[in-house]
């Protein structure tokens, strides 16, 4: 392992020695890796570094700190690396507030960022920018999906609920905007919240004949173990992010049944997602989520730039990006105009596995080469 990586705020990471060079590249990841939603980050750094450990190279270094899910916090610790470390990219961020706090100030000053995660319409859009690059999707993209595969499915007044914050506000808007339909009524909780029996009592009321969510990370799992004991009977959907492997072994047989779309699955047939899911389990004793699956590509999209140019020379470096030049775990993989996917997006269904534990298991596809609608008000 010739990567260099030095971490911050407690969190242990095996480091080896390597030799400064004036044309090695320096890398700085700011992502959640303690309090409320931590696996998310977690699993992005530990998809992120599987990467790079792969490609052995003595060239890289990565410095990795962890932003707690503060947005202050996560910008004073993007100055520092940009003014400090004289860092060439900066990634890691997962949740939209903070990437709202971090980013645009970020790529005004010539340095790149590359999202494993949030993708807020702002960033999409109006706020583009060409040295930002998102390799996970634009917020509305999982759940626009859903809501298609909804109506088509015959679901005529689904309840909707999410957090009131960027990806949640985006979630709901990418929803409505796919279902094309009535919806019952919509429901925004509290970034971090554990207690959801008002809501449930809200959706037990109302005469909705579905209920799709959006509460990823532990948010996810209280609602769902809230959910399974207070009767209600609904068909339940949503996306990847309150259905990820993590979530459903911790919420347990409450979540079987669900649906959820994702642009990536650990089943996906082709050969980088087969060895990804066997090399990160290999690695980490799990089952990889979407997020590690994020990392992975957003690391395999660095290093397939490096091999064309170093980001001193930013032109070169941003079309070398913008190519995509590598084998993504989703399989085909490239980026619109506003430098975010433009992807499938699968529906995948809670089931129990072998084990007796819930899993994914993929279903089908629910859009094809889906786009962000924020594209066309991008002017880059």
């Amino acid at each position: 392992m010739n990567t260099l990586t030095r971490a911050g705020l407690g969190l242990l990471m095996t480091t080896a020695v390597a030799t400064a060079q004036a044309d090695d590249v320096k890398i700085g990841m700011i992502t959640t890796l303690s309090g409320g939603g931590s696996h998310l980050g977690v699993d992005v750094r530990d998809g992120f570094m599987l990467a790079m450990n792969q490609a052995d190279r003595d060239d890289l270094e990565v410095l990795i700190q962890d932003d707690a899910r503060r947005p202050d916090l996560a910008k004073s610790l993007s100055n520092e690396f940009m003014q400090r470390d004289q860092v060439d990219i900066l990634t890691g961020i997962i949740w939209s507030n903070l990437a709202m706090a971090v980013v645009p100030s970020v790529v005004r000053q010539g340095t790149f960022y590359l999202s494993p995660n949030a993708g807020p319409s702002d960033l999409a859009g109006r706020m583009c920018h060409e040295n930002y690059f998102n390799v996970a999707y634009q917020n509305d993209n999982l759940h626009g999906a859903m809501g298609a595969y909804m109506r088509g499915q015959g679901f005529e007044n689904p309840l909707l609920m999410a957090p009131n914050y960027p990806a949640g506000t985006d979630a709901l808007a990418g929803f409505k905007h796919l279902f094309e339909g009535e919806v019952a009524d919509e429901i925004y909780t509290q970034l971090g919240q554990t207690d959801y029996a008002a809501e449930i009592a809200r959706i037990r009321a109302s005469d909705a004949d579905s209920l799709f969510f959006f509460l990823p990370g532990g948010m996810g799992i209280s609602f769902m173990k809230q959910w399974e004991s207070s009767g209600v009977e609904m068909p339940v959907f949503g996306a990847a992010f309150s259905f990820d492997e993590t979530i459903i072994k911790a919420v347990g047989s409450a979540a079987i049944g669900a649906m959820n779309t994702s642009q990536w699955a650990y089943d996906l047939d082709n050969a980088a997602n087969q060895a990804f899911v066997e090399g990160f389990q290999e690695a980490y004793e799990r089952m990889p989520t979407l997020y590690a699956a994020q990392g992975y590509d957003t690391a395999r999209l660095i290093l397939s730039a490096l091999d064309k140019a170093h980001p001193s020379d930013k032109d070169a470096f941003r079309d070398a990006l913008r190519d995509a030049d590598f084998d993504s775990v989703r399989g085909e993989f490239r980026f619109g105009s506003n430098h975010h996917p433009i992807q499938d997006i699968h529906v995948r269904e809670v089931v129990e596995g072998e084990d007796g534990e819930p899993t994914n298991r993929l279903v089908g596809i629910a859009v094809k080469d889906i786009q962000d609608v924020y594209a066309e008000q991008c002017r880059m």
